[in-house]
């Protein structure tokens, strides 16, 4: 049974490189794995992989860590893989701070990556049901993913983080 509903603000990162199903049920899974532990307050949500990339040197400082799961906290929702757990355990700045690092479990399993959508179109292959209906418009608005965007100039891996 659910506890009453608190207020929550959720702080996603990850390069949502295209945005999938899977990474709009980080949010309901977080969402409710707080409501039913009755942890309110601003949270940096993400999956295991980030969790995991705090280990690759020199891509976190380890101050900014600190900062985040000392001062905010973080939700971790589990994926396929990866031992989110144990990427706790491993690290000093997260193992001491491990109450304010709350992991959740998506209980559907599903391995569906960014990573393996921006295949499947590059190979002209069908994505629909894996991605929004309005996120596959806009990809092929914007010919995203395909063999030709490079060439075009549209390459996905330079245009991340840039809007048009």
């Amino acid at each position: 049974m659910m506890k009453s509903r608190i207020p929550v603000v959720l702080l996603a990162c990850g390069s949502f490189n295209p945005i999938t199903n899977m990474h709009l049920r980080l949010f309901e899974v977080a969402r409710d794995h707080l409501h039913q532990t009755a942890v309110p307050e601003l949270k940096l949500l993400c999956g295991a992989d980030v969790l995991k990339s705090f280990r690759t040197p020199n891509l976190w400082k380890e101050a900014h860590i600190q900062e985040i799961v000392e001062k905010f906290g973080m939700v971790c929702v589990g994926r396929a893989g990866h031992d989110p757990k144990g990427y706790v355990l491993e690290s000093p700045v997260l193992q001491r701070h491990q109450h304010n690092v709350h992991l959740a479990k998506e209980p559907v399993q599903n391995e569906i990556s960014a990573t393996y959508i921006r295949r499947a179109l590059g190979q002209g292959q069908s994505v629909k049901y894996l991605l929004p209906d309005a996120v596959i418009a806009y990809i092929k608005e914007h010919k995203l993913y395909t063999n030709d965007s490079s060439r075009e100039g549209k390459s996905t891996q330079g245009n991340e983080g840039k809007t048009s």
